[in-house]
């Protein structure tokens, strides 16, 4: 049986990643701070194992890994926070609390689990999950966006490092997916509506959307594919430009036959 960690598996989005896993035949550790809801989910979901950890802790990671009791083939980068904020007055501490977990825990994570594999000369996989937002900005995002960028680079330069060994490492950016923190921004229907009709595919993107992906990423159907950091926005990102006021006359612009 294939094993996996799956960091912050506990809600949102990482807790449909620890189910498809699951239901996949996958053993599956669940890391997460939560004790409780982790505990739960262990009794709950078949093949997964409670592990409580904190990931921006080497300490608290290595004693994780090592409770898990073998070298996972599958590494789920998912942990992450957010502290909302204008940057003029954004706490310094709130700044350093998003980049320890969100980056800084990746890393911590991600080195431990990958030295683990080149010790065991195992071919693993590690997924990150980035955001949209490490692509472009959003308004008052605090260190977020910075973190999600920082993951998305970090994760070719793992890719580049790793992969003489075996080891795939790949990032995933969701877009607006109702769930996990995008919970609070899509109860007020008006907002949810008026975001839908700025996505191309004209819906909100689901957490099934990124579990699915990282099925594939974790799949011998995708034994090609690393140091990539894949968009699931439903054309959101590359929409920018067709949100703003165009004259319908340039569409008409040019030499004519």
């Amino acid at each position: 049986m294939k094993s996996a960690i799956v960091t912050g598996g506990a809600h949102g989005i990482g807790r449909v990643i620890v189910n498809q896993l699951a239901s996949e035949g996958w053993h599956v550790g669940i890391l997460d701070l939560n004790v409780a809801d982790v505990e739960r989910d262990e009794k709950l979901l078949k093949n997964c194992v409670a592990i409580s950890a904190d990931v921006s802790d080497v300490n608290s990671v290595e004693k994780a890994i090592k409770q898990f009791g073998s070298t996972p083939d599958l590494l789920v980068n998912n942990a992450g926070i957010v502290r909302f904020g204008p940057l003029l007055t954004l706490a310094q501490s709130e700044f350093e609390a998003v980049v320890r977990v969100n980056l800084i825990g990746t890393f911590t994570v991600s080195r431990q689990v990958a030295a683990l594999m080149v010790a065991d000369g195992k071919a693993g996989n590690i997924i990150s999950i980035t955001s949209m937002n490490g692509v472009v900005p959003g308004p008052n995002s605090g260190a977020y966006t910075s973190t999600k960028a920082g993951v998305a680079l970090l994760t070719k330069q793992m890719a580049l490092e790793w992969g003489p060994h075996g080891i795939r490492v790949n990032s995933i950016a969701p877009g607006l997916i109702d769930a996990g923190m995008s919970n609070a921004v899509h109860a007020d229907p008006e907002i949810r509506q008026a975001r839908e009709k700025r996505i191309p595919l004209r819906r909100l993107g689901t957490a099934q959307d990124i579990a699915n992906l990282v099925s594939f990423l974790a799949s011998e159907q995708s034994s090609y594919i690393t140091g990539e950091n894949i968009l699931v926005d439903g054309g959101v990102t590359m929409s920018i430009l067709s949100t703003l006021p165009r004259p319908k006359s340039v569409d008409s612009v040019g030499p004519s036959e």
